[in-house]
């Protein structure tokens, strides 16, 4: 296919960082620079607090919704941005910049690249899924059950990002988390956001990229929109195509797909341990 912004002049380019990580650190600062150069373009990495200490603080200690409105007032201050831009996240970067969209996308995200995005939520804990035998499935689901009913307490999903997209494969459809969970909301599982779904669909491609060794995002295939088989919550992996926020088109992303918005890539590798060559790739195919 061709490059999703070919025969245009390249659009400013935003990066959103990971879990415990920080637009302040040299390493997120060389990724965005490189990005800039190898598409021509204007590249910011825009954090969701001030200063390097509470933008790595706050990748835990501030809930999704209230890093959202962090990220959305900088990207409106920001006049290089006011007339639409590409952004591509790392980890839970992803969910920033996916719920930017959903609430917001005004100015645009135009293309949307997600590098093991945990926008489909994680069942298990890193390291701790029942496919890991080092710990134990028993150990990990027995985890899962104590704190997975914690991660839907109101108190806690206003506060930590980590519990917002905790996804029970075996609770999604307990009223716990249809009413508290802010990843059941944006995900529409419990009641459909038709703001949610008019703003998804504001956006032109989508690039959701898989690590297929990935042992942190659990099921993996939550990378790409698969999700745990309600049925078969421990065993079963639904692709993207047989989930309900697929086929009740809950949020847009069944739409998005007859659209042709929808595109994959995946490395051989663990979390977001892409090599800088396939990341430059990605960069030149979709945002170029």
């Amino acid at each position: 296919m061709p490059a999703a912004g070919a025969g245009a002049a390249a659009l400013p380019v935003v990066v959103a960082h990971g879990m415990g990580d920080s637009c302040y650190n040299s390493g997120m600062k060389s990724i965005t620079e490189a990005a800039g150069k190898k598409l021509n373009a204007y590249a910011t990495c825009v954090p969701t607090a001030e200063g390097w200490l509470f933008d790595t603080i706050d990748g835990f200690l501030k809930n999704m919704d209230k890093s959202v409105d962090f990220f959305a007032a900088k990207i409106r201050a920001d006049p290089k941005l006011a007339g639409g831009f590409n952004a591509f996240g790392f980890s839970q970067g992803n969910n920033v910049i996916r719920g930017y969209i959903i609430k917001y996308n005004d100015p645009p995200v135009k293309n949307f690249m997600s590098i093991c995005g945990i926008n489909a939520g994680v069942g298990a804990f890193p390291q701790c899924s029942p496919e890991i035998p080092v710990v134990g499935p028993t150990v990990c689901k027995g985890l899962a059950e104590v704190l997975g009913d914690l991660a839907y307490n109101k108190l806690v999903q206003d506060i930590l990002f980590q519990a917002n997209y905790y996804r029970d494969p075996a609770k999604t459809s307990d009223a716990s988390y249809l009413k508290n969970s802010r990843l059941a909301h944006w995900n529409g599982e419990g009641e459909v956001n038709a703001t949610y779904v008019a703003n998804w669909a504001k956006t032109d491609n989508f690039i959701w990229v898989e690590g297929t060794l990935d042992t942190v995002v659990w099921p993996r295939q939550g990378e790409q929109w698969g999700a745990m088989d309600p049925k078969d919550p421990w065993k079963t992996v639904l692709p993207m195509n047989e989930t309900d926020w697929y086929t009740k088109d809950t949020f847009g992303l069944k739409t998005a797909d007859e659209a042709g918005k929808n595109h994959f890539e995946s490395f051989v590798g663990e979390h977001i341990r892409m090599t800088d060559a396939q990341l430059m790739g990605w960069l030149e195919k979709y945002f170029a």
